[in-house]
C-alpha cells in the first residue's frame, strides 16, 4: 500500500482522529494509501509507533444515539513514524514521491508561527519545515500538475488553512525563494480550512487500561482513548473530494465550500455552552462536566441555555440546530470522559467574548427590547463570581470557592484585583463598569437593554443565597 499522506504530529488527537477515519477507509475499500508520522518534539512516540510497526489500539468508549459503545481495534493505517530533528532528509525525500497527496497536522494553535530566524536547511518552525517540504517537491516536479498536493491542517484556529497559506508564502519570501513559487503555493495548492471535533483525553486509569490490555491479549504503549463523535468538516470543491479519497462516503467527514456553519454550531453551542456554564457549575460544587450533567439544577440550566437562548439566534439553518444540541449533550453525558470544570476556565474572558458577546448580539437583533437572556446573564455573573481572587507572592491569581482554592489561569485576573468591590454595595457600579469596556468586549454590553441590570441582580443572588436558589428562578416563566 502506497503512502500517500504525510502527518505532521504524532499525538493522541491525529491518532483518535484523522489516522483512525484513514484507516476505515482502507478497511472499506474507499482508500488505497498510508500514512508517514512526522514527530516534531523528541516525545518518543515516534520510537514506540516504530516499534509497533505503526499499530496502536483506539478505545472508543461512549453514548451514540442511546447505545453503549465499547469497541477497542487496531489502526493499521500507519506506516512509519520519522523525527524531524533527525531524520529530515527522509522527511524531504518523500516530498519527491509521485504517491504523496495529502500533509495533515496538528502542531497546536502555537506551532502555527514562525522563527524569526529559520534556516531553509533544518527549519525548525512547522511553516518553516512545510515551505522548504513544498519547495523541495516543487522543483523536483517541475511546477507540473504531479507536484500539486492539499494541505490539511487540524490546528484548532479559525482559518486554519488561510493562515498556513499565508505563513508559508512569508517564509518563502525571507528565503528568497521565487515568485514561481510562492505563485505556485497561492494558486496551484489547497491549504484546506478545516473544523475538528472530537474529544480524545488522556490515557484511563491504570486499572481500565489493564482490563483493555486483557481484553486485546497484548500491552500497546500507544493505546488511544476517544469518544464515538466525530466531525471534521472541509472547505473544498467536489474536485477536493474526489482527490482526498478517503473522505468518500466516510462517516464522520463532510467536504463542502463552506464550513462556517458547522463552525457557528460548534463554537457557539458546544464551546459557548461550556463556557458560560462551566462557572455555574463549579459554584453548584461540580467537579467535571459529567458531575454537572448529572446534577438536576444544574443540568436543566444547561439544556435551557442551549435550547431556549443560544439555539433559537444562531445564524445557521434552524433544522441543523435541535439535533446538534442533542448529540452535545449526548457528549457532555458520556461516562468515560473526566473533564474537569476547571481546566475549562483557561482564559475565560477571551473565551466568553468570542463564544457568548456573538450569541448576545445576535439575540438583542432578534429582541432588540429585551427582554434579557436570564440564563446567559447568569452565566456572566457566575463567571464574575469566579474571577473573584487574591495575588500571591509570586504573582499567580487565586480565587476561592466552598472553601476551597483554585487558579485563575487568565490574562485578565489581575486587572480584576483592582476592578472587584471590597463592598456588596458597590456591586451595581463594579458590574457596569465590565460590561461596558470595549476592551474585553468589542462592543459595550450595557447597550444591550436589561442585561446590565439582570446580570447586577445574579451576582448579587449568587453573593447574598446558594446558587440553586439562584438556579431555581431562571427557571420560572418570565
Amino acid at each position: 500500500m502506497a503512502e500517500k499522506i504525510l502527518q505532521f504530529g504524532t499525538g493522541r488527537f491525529l491518532r483518535a482522529f484523522a489516522d483512525s477515519l484513514i484507516d476505515e477507509a482502507n478497511r472499506s475499500g474507499h482508500y488505497n494509501g498510508r500514512i508517514v508520522m512526522v514527530a516534531s518534539t523528541p516525545s518518543g512516540r515516534a520510537e514506540l509507533l516504530n516499534q509497533q510497526k505503526g499499530r496502536y489500539t483506539l478505545w472508543t468508549r461512549g453514548q451514540q444515539q442511546n447505545k453503549l459503545v465499547d469497541n477497542l481495534y487496531s489502526v493499521t493505517a500507519v506506516s512509519h513514524a520519522l523525527s524531524a530533528g533527525s531524520h529530515w532528509n527522509q522527511v524531504l525525500a518523500l516530498a519527491k514521491s509521485p504517491h504523496l497527496e495529502v500533509v495533515l497536522s496538528n502542531t497546536t494553535e502555537i506551532g502555527l508561527s514562525l522563527h524569526s530566524s529559520d534556516p531553509q536547511a533544518s527549519p525548525q518552525s512547522f511553516p518553516g519545515r512545510l515551505c522548504a517540504l513544498l519547495y523541495t517537491r516543487a522543483e523536483f516536479f517541475h511546477y507540473t500538475d504531479s507536484s500539486r498536493i492539499a494541505i490539511l491542517p487540524c490546528e484548532l484556529i479559525n482559518n486554519n488553512g488561510d493562515i498556513l497559506r499565508d505563513l508559508v508564502i512569508k517564509q518563502a519570501q525571507r528565503w528568497h525563494l521565487g515568485a514561481r513559487f510562492t505563485d505556485w503555493i497561492q494558486h496551484s495548492i489547497p491549504f484546506c480550512n478545516t473544523l475538528v471535533d472530537r474529544i480524545v483525553p488522556g490515557p484511563p486509569e491504570k486499572a481500565e487500561l489493564e482490563t483493555a490490555y486483557t481484553r486485546i491479549g497484548y500491552r500497546d504503549e500507544l493505546l488511544t482513548v476517544c469518544e464515538p463523535y466525530r466531525l471534521w468538516a472541509i472547505q473544498g470543491d467536489e474536485t477536493l473530494h474526489q482527490k482526498l479519497g478517503f473522505s468518500r462516503d466516510a462517516d464522520g467527514i463532510v467536504v463542502t465550500p463552506d464550513i462556517s456553519p458547522y463552525r457557528t454550531r460548534k463554537i457557539r453551542l458546544l464551546n459557548g455552552g461550556h463556557t458560560l456554564s462551566v462557572p455555574i457549575g463549579l459554584l453548584a460544587g461540580c467537579e467535571t462536566v459529567l458531575d454537572s450533567m448529572t446534577h438536576p439544577v444544574v443540568r436543566t440550566f444547561i439544556e435551557s441555555l442551549l435550547r431556549d437562548e443560544i439555539g433559537p439566534v444562531l445564524p445557521v439553518d434552524p433544522a441543523t440546530v435541535d439535533p446538534y444540541i442533542d448529540e452535545v449533550l449526548q457528549r457532555w453525558k458520556n461516562p468515560y470522559i473526566y473533564h474537569r470544570l476547571i481546566d475549562i476556565t483557561l482564559q475565560s474572558t477571551t473565551k466568553l467574548r468570542h463564544r457568548a458577546v456573538p450569541t448576545l448580539m445576535d439575540y438583542y437583533q432578534k429582541h432588540p427590547n429585551g427582554p434579557a437572556p436570564r440564563r446567559i446573564a447568569l452565566g456572566f455573573a457566575a463567571w464574575l463570581r469566579f474571577m473573584r481572587g487574591t495575588s500571591t507572592s509570586d504573582g499567580t491569581v487565586y480565587g476561592h470557592l466552598r472553601g476551597k482554592t483554585y487558579p485563575i489561569h487568565d490574562d485578565h485576573a489581575e486587572l480584576f484585583l483592582d476592578w472587584w468591590p471590597k463592598k456588596n454595595t458597590l456591586i451595581p457600579g463594579f458590574v457596569h463598569e465590565v460590561l461596558s469596556s470595549q476592551n474585553l468586549w468589542g462592543v459595550s454590553l450595557n447597550d444591550c437593554p436589561g442585561f446590565t441590570r439582570t446580570v447586577q441582580a445574579n451576582l448579587q443572588a449568587i453573593l447574598d443565597q446558594d446558587i440553586k436558589t439562584v438556579l431555581m428562578g431562571t427557571q420560572k416563566p418570565q
